[in-house]
């Protein structure tokens, strides 16, 4: 539309001549899509025009910007307006405190922390991997770390409906610690014992280590270095006894928390949903 009335008005000679050179193509077609014809405006390539023209003011006009904050010294760019020209926001990355820990751990944590996911509440991945729980306060802290023991199977699925039956029942190859995102909350087992619930529904829970079966050997397991020795459990995770009470406990004794299984048989991201690498 302006290069038409432009035109009209012939004006259109000096106008041309305060366009850049590498915008003369598109003031020609654009000139061409108006069908500028004694004056006459052909609706159809008028649209066609604006359309074209809000497409080269959308390319051009930040990298103008861009350009002028460029062309000023250092020390006269505010970091802030820095960021916003160039739409970059520092990521948010959780803090180890110097604590070995897997890749997908870290890349979880991180993606945690730098979105928010956790809503503003403590939060622990299980690392099914490494047999390692991390425990973290809601700011990506590490307040934590110990082994765990694990579901006897390998899987990151749980059983529909294993919740309501008897262990007796359970086959190995269903002994799973599912993977997912858990909004947790301490609460009792069936003989009164503190736990923390992970998903009530499907019985996972996290919980002091259980001893009462010598053949199982779960406090030796527990001290292993062989991640094959974690393997024991029906689904539930066992932590030792301290870190149950000065750590789990402690954390969770006022609030909700979320548990991330990480998973074993696939990639962070066909767990949860809105995963992403944090650069």
């Amino acid at each position: 539309m302006i290069g038409a009335l432009f035109n009209c008005l012939q004006f259109l000679p000096t106008v041309k001549e305060s366009v850049p050179r590498d915008l003369s193509l598109f003031w020609n077609y654009s000139s061409y899509l108006f069908g500028v014809k004694r004056c006459e405006i052909n609706p159809v390539r008028a649209a066609k025009a604006i359309a074209l023209w809000l497409l080269i003011l959308a390319a051009v006009l930040p990298q103008l910007a861009l350009a002028e904050i460029a062309s000023r010294p250092p020390e006269q760019v505010p970091l802030a307006q820095a960021q916003s020209a160039l739409s970059i926001q520092p990521s948010r990355r959780a803090n180890f405190k110097d604590e070995q820990v897997s890749e997908a751990a870290r890349a979880a944590a991180n993606w945690i922390i730098d979105s928010g996911d956790n809503l503003g509440m403590p939060f622990m991945l299980v690392d099914k991997q490494r047999a390692q729980v991390l425990m973290f306060d809601a700011n990506g802290q590490l307040s934590g770390t110990s082994s765990a023991l694990l579901g006897l199977a390998v899987g990151d699925d749980s059983t529909p409906g294993i919740g309501e039956r008897p262990l007796s029942s359970i086959r190995p190859e269903e002994r799973t610690t599912p993977a997912g995102r858990f909004v947790a909350s301490l609460g009792r087992n069936i003989h009164g014992k503190e736990i923390l619930w992970v998903d009530y529904e499907g019985a996972l829970s996290l919980h002091p280590v259980v001893t009462s079966n010598p053949r199982e050997r779960r406090a030796e397991r527990l001290a292993s270095a062989n991640i094959h020795d974690k393997r024991i459990s029906y689904g539930c995770i066992n932590v030792p006894a301290e870190f149950f009470t000065a750590v789990v406990a402690e954390t969770f004794k006022n609030t909700d928390g979320v548990v991330y299984v990480l998973p074993e048989t696939r990639p962070n991201h066909a767990v949860f949903a809105s995963y992403y690498e944090v650069e």
